[in-house]
């Protein structure tokens, strides 16, 4: 066969391609899919109804204490607690992680400890440590050691609940906001700090314009993780103890009226109601430092890359220049 006919053999299938019916995409049904979500949403009513009708849920004593001064208050204990305790924690993460990427082996290994430590004992005894810290060491002398050139601290107010639940709380959760902020560091190319310097831009230009917002989409998704956890470990306050929290007074409350149960449908109201408006300001975070990242798709239309029709046009296009 000449080249003239296979030309014109390559041109006739072509033309036959390009008058070919578009491919009629038939969307998958999943008819298991629609059976299990109504499964679901017929055994969550169930139960609903049914806990609506059992007598040991109490719910005249929910609807009475849910709105309580002694609760309300001891929600903004808790609210406190979690915040201050994120703060010092983040900061303490920030600084233990550069410590981890030091080069310098000494401030590396010192980091690694205290990870290896808070990271290593549940935080309950923790919590329980601080608590007895007080009878423990009633001063502290910060100076040379076996001689009297120092300061002595009076550690007086670390028999104050509500600090030593702060500082129990943010001592153990600064080991794992490290280990975030350094996953976060880390999954930044290295060749955008090279390129910043090449720029001229100094350590401190780098980290905040160039390193630190890349890093925040890995950093903010588990820290939003963190502070709800943190929000729900207070309740383990209660080993210090410090029983002016949420689960603490709502406990007390049920030990004098002998509703359990009701009480700690109260707490756990609480509880949700603090949890949503954290998932959703973690949501709006997200979304603000995802900015430029998402999928980028190619536009929609008859020429977008992939389809019959653009394949036929560009084969049509190589032919036209082999000749």
């Amino acid at each position: 066969m000449s080249s003239a006919d296979t030309q014109a053999s390559r041109s006739g299938a072509l033309r036959e391609a390009d008058e070919a019916e578009p491919i009629k995409a038939i969307k998958l049904r999943h008819p298991w899919r629609v059976v299990f979500a109504v499964v679901l949403i017929l055994l969550l009513v169930w139960f609903v109804v049914d806990a609506l009708q059992r007598p040991a849920y109490g719910w005249p004593y929910v609807i009475k204490y849910v709105f309580d001064r002694r609760i309300s208050a001891a929600a903004l204990v808790t609210l406190e607690i979690t915040v201050l305790s994120m703060v010092i924690a983040i900061i303490l993460g920030l600084l233990l992680a550069v410590m981890r990427l030091s080069p310098n082996p000494v401030v590396k290994y010192i980091a690694w400890l205290y990870l290896w430590v808070f990271r290593g004992t549940p935080v309950y005894v923790q919590l329980v440590f601080w608590g007895l810290f007080s009878l423990i060491y009633k001063d502290l002398f910060v100076g040379v050691p076996f001689t009297h050139l120092g300061v002595d601290l009076d550690l007086g107010f670390m028999t104050n609940t509500f600090i030593i639940a702060v500082v129990g709380l943010s001592l153990n959760e600064a080991a794992y906001m490290a280990e975030i902020v350094r996953a976060g560091l880390l999954s930044v190319d290295r060749g955008q700090e090279e390129a910043a310097t090449a720029l001229g831009m100094g350590w401190g230009q780098t980290m905040g314009r160039i390193v630190v917002p890349q890093a925040m989409r890995v950093i903010i998704p588990p820290t939003g993780n963190e502070v709800i956890s943190m929000l729900k470990t207070t309740s383990l306050v209660a080993a210090i103890p410090l029983t002016t929290d949420l689960y603490g007074v709502s406990r007390d409350i049920s030990a004098v009226t002998f509703t359990p149960i009701p009480l700690l449908i109260v707490a756990s109201i609480w509880y949700l109601a603090f949890t949503s408006i954290l998932m959703v300001g973690q949501f709006y975070l997200e979304k603000r430092f995802s900015r430029g990242v998402g999928d980028r798709r190619p536009p929609e239309g008859p020429k977008q890359p992939g389809t019959i029709t653009e394949t036929v046009r560009v084969m049509r296009n190589k032919e036209g220049d082999q000749a």
